[in-house]
């Protein structure tokens, strides 16, 4: 197969590792994006050197413009051109509406939403003129469902779905596929840090009754960025077991 570059935002946490680390798998150069303020990188670099990883990390906001001006810029100097984007960063600020205030929703907005402009604005006219090129958004079950308490996250999260479905008609003839995933509760250490009783009353929830594996988004991100999912673009994948049928 073809060496492709691949870049992924939110590279280092739970989703994100397992993207990489599939990716890479597959056969493809990872370029890890990661916050400035992520503490734990060398670690994670180390790590990942022991399992057998060999990636090229960049750091910036995904919230700013010129950082991501940045860190496309030292990704293409260190791999090569982009040629998969994997844009998963994302964080939450859960508030009810009534007590949410402006910098919550703010934030959440600029970081999951914003970023994919930001991000793909770098990549997305180099991948037209190539021919090739493939972005995958994750989303969310709740940008699909809604969630109470997340009004600014559910807003952000489809928002990524109506981005990508209005790219994907732009550069459907370009060879160029935008296409998101949407997960469900994947069993990262964020989420496997819940109080026991309530991560039980979150799987009782799910009908395939267990969480999704972060390999399973890996898996996913694979296909959608192989030879063979070149025909597939502005779609949603809803991987969540069973949880919210669309």
């Amino acid at each position: 197969m073809t060496q492709r570059v691949a870049l992924v935002t939110g590279a280092m946490g739970g989703i994100g590792t397992a993207v990489c680390q599939e990716l890479a798998k597959a056969g493809h150069k990872v370029v890890a994006s990661y916050h400035p303020q992520f503490d734990n990188k060398d670690e994670w670099l180390a790590e990942q050197k022991a399992a057998g990883f060999d990636f090229i990390a960049v750091g910036g906001d995904v919230s700013s413009l010129e950082d991501c001006q940045k860190m496309v810029a030292e990704a293409e100097a260190a791999a090569g051109p982009v040629d998969i984007l994997v844009n998963n960063a994302g964080i939450t600020r859960d508030r009810m509406f009534a007590k949410m205030e402006k910098d919550q929703w703010d934030a959440v907005i600029s970081t999951n939403l914003t970023s994919l402009f930001n991000m793909t604005k770098q990549v997305s006219a180099k991948m037209a003129e190539r021919g090739w090129g493939r972005i995958i958004n994750i989303a969310s079950v709740n940008g699909v469902k809604g969630q109470a308490g997340q009004t600014n996250y559910s807003a952000a999260k489809a928002g990524v779905i109506g981005f990508s479905k209005a790219l994907a008609a732009e550069l459907a003839a370009k060879g160029v596929t935008v296409n998101v995933i949407a997960p469900g509760y994947i069993a990262t250490k964020m989420v496997m840090a819940i109080k026991p009783e309530i991560l039980q009353t979150i799987i009782d929830g799910v009908p395939m009754k267990r969480l999704g594996k972060p390999e399973e988004m890996g898996a996913a991100c694979v296909y959608l960025a192989s030879e063979n999912g070149g025909f597939m673009t502005g779609a949603t994948l809803n991987i969540n077991g069973g949880l919210y049928y669309q």
